[in-house]
């Protein structure tokens, strides 16, 4: 980056509230053209507050004051006409979770084709053509098929791809990047910044790169702003940044890795045993194509000790989620699994409905697995309903309230909606959910990806707690190889729905067997997971 290079976009004194509360305080910064900066801090810190703020998308009781200069222009005081005509063709954003950008009742050739009509003019052959275009230029395989995709049938990474494509469609001056590789995994989401750092170079972008992980922006940006509580505590060349951070909190971030535990080896039943699993859908055909069936797990066996943690890692499609799926049975799936001794392979929906207690699953996403309609409480006490249905209401609400004070939550907080807490406080309270029924086994499905390391860090130990206070056996998901070290006791390696090693977790992570393994390490150290 050319420190000479002229302001591309310049923040002075911009300030956000909503009411009485101060969300962004007086922070000021420059863009120059050419250069990646990266803003960083955990979640609530005021990042994605202020690039929306700059580009006036915040809701309308939000109150904006300061200065945003792009390419001198006031963006605060610009005609709602000037200022749409900018974003999208000259300032581009791409954001955390692309399903929320993408409308899934349109193939990804027309919403990007959309975008170059209305943006850049083209007729709709030239738009389509040049569709094509972008997608082979994000590195997405035949874009040609791709084209009449709908989001989802993509994975995610390439569902990103197909946002990255869309937000470069005009050629930005300035593109935004929020979050982009926070729900990948290790070696998608090293391609993404991959592709990022290429097309900025290419395209002769600037970029603002946020993140809440001080390992990711280490590998592509040229500047960090350091945020914490809405005001920039630290600014700096990244170099710089990393070899010798002034503020305390940036050293936080740098230091707030989850720490491997070493478990001794109990000796400790068996509860869950798992034999050649398979699991097979039949995917539909196009205009002229027949359907074909899809293999997404085969001949997979594991075995899970009562009160320990299995990790399964691999990248997005390897089969990990479906596997889980079907040791709880909640596929369809052929192979024997026995649960404390009981073979599962003859019960039927009614059958399995008892032991749904004991077999207990989180999920990735707490804010789309929560209701947004119905309050704490309820959320937490929705299985109680159903396995306990003759407790009074009373008795839920006392039961609530023991739930939320064991996932160290305060038992307040159940009169509340999801989207009054944290992305941290709502994970809890999808703990709490599963922990409330007893259970014994508990699948834990990427349960900390979408939060900051400190946050990681506090669900990681808690996670441990709940452990050991009640023996529970954990399947652990997750892409992040950092958090799988941390909590994990073996780990199961997937790759195209297979189990290509398997073993302790020293093991694995300091002698790899398996080229794959490797990568994916390799993969974990580039984006500073590892």
């Amino acid at each position: 980056m050319d420190v000479s290079a002229e302001p591309l976009l310049q923040l002075r004194d911009l300030r956000v509230s909503y009411g009485a509360t101060l969300a962004v305080k007086g922070l000021s910064l420059t863009v120059r053209r050419g250069e990646t900066a990266a803003i960083v801090g955990e979640s609530g810190s005021g990042k994605s507050q202020t690039v929306l703020a700059a580009l006036r998308l915040l809701p309308r009781h939000a109150h904006t004051s300061g200065s945003v200069l792009f390419e001198g222009m006031e963006l605060l005081t610009l005609s709602q006409k000037r200022l749409d005509s900018l974003l999208g063709r000259r300032i581009a954003v791409v954001f955390q979770e692309p399903m929320s950008s993408l409308d899934p009742l349109f193939t990804v050739g027309s919403q990007i084709g959309a975008v170059l009509r209305l943006k850049a003019g083209l007729p709709r052959r030239a738009a389509y053509a040049r569709a094509k275009e972008l997608l082979d230029l994000a590195g997405i395989a035949e874009p040609g098929r791709r084209l009449h995709a709908y989001p989802h049938e993509l994975s995610g990474g390439q569902r990103q791809r197909v946002a990255i494509a869309m937000a470069i469609a005009c050629n930005p001056d300035l593109l935004i990047a929020d979050e982009p590789t926070t729900a990948l995994d290790v070696t998608v989401a090293a391609k993404i910044l991959d592709l990022l750092a290429k097309l900025k170079q290419s395209l002769g972008m600037a970029m603002i790169f946020i993140s809440h992980d001080l390992g990711i922006v280490r590998r592509i940006a040229d500047t960090i702003h350091v945020m914490r509580n809405g005001e920039i505590v630290e600014s700096g060349a990244a170099a710089k940044i990393f070899a010798n951070p002034r503020h305390d909190y940036t050293r936080v971030l740098l230091e707030n890795m989850p720490r491997a535990r070493r478990h001794a080896r109990r000796d400790a039943p068996v509860l869950l045993r798992a034999e050649n699993i398979g699991v097979k859908f039949t995917l539909r055909g196009g205009l002229f194509e027949a359907k074909r069936a899809f293999t997404a797990v085969a001949g997979v066996s594991l075995c899970l000790d009562q009160g320990r943690t299995l990790g399964l890692v691999g990248e997005s499609g390897s089969g990990k989620s479906t596997l889980a799926r079907a040791l709880l049975k909640l596929v369809p799936a052929s192979g024997r699994i026995s649960f404390d001794g009981r073979d599962l392979a003859g019960l039927d929906r009614a059958a399995m409905r008892p032991l749904r207690r004991s077999m207990q699953l989180v999920f990735q996403d707490p804010y789309g697995s929560l209701s947004p309609c119905m309050r704490v409480s309820d959320i937490v006490t929705e299985g109680l309903r159903v396995h306990d249905p003759a407790i009074s209401r009373k008795q839920r609400d006392t039961r609530a309230a023991l739930a939320l004070e064991e996932v160290l939550l305060d038992p307040e907080l159940r009169q509340r909606f999801p989207q009054e807490l944290s992305g941290g406080q709502r994970q809890r309270v999808a703990i709490a959910r599963a922990m409330i029924l007893k259970p014994r086994l508990v699948v834990l499905d990427e349960p900390t990806s979408a939060l900051d390391r400190t946050v990681q860090i506090g669900i990681l130990a808690l996670l441990e707690d709940l452990q050991d206070a009640h023996g529970l056996a954990y399947v652990l998901i997750s892409h992040d190889l950092a958090v799988i070290r941390a909590a994990a006791d073996e780990i199961a390696v997937m790759k195209d729905g297979r189990i290509v090693e398997q073993g302790p977790t020293q093991d694995i992570v300091e002698r790899p067997r398996e080229p794959y393994t490797r990568s994916l390490l390799a993969a974990a150290l580039q984006t500073g997971e590892a």
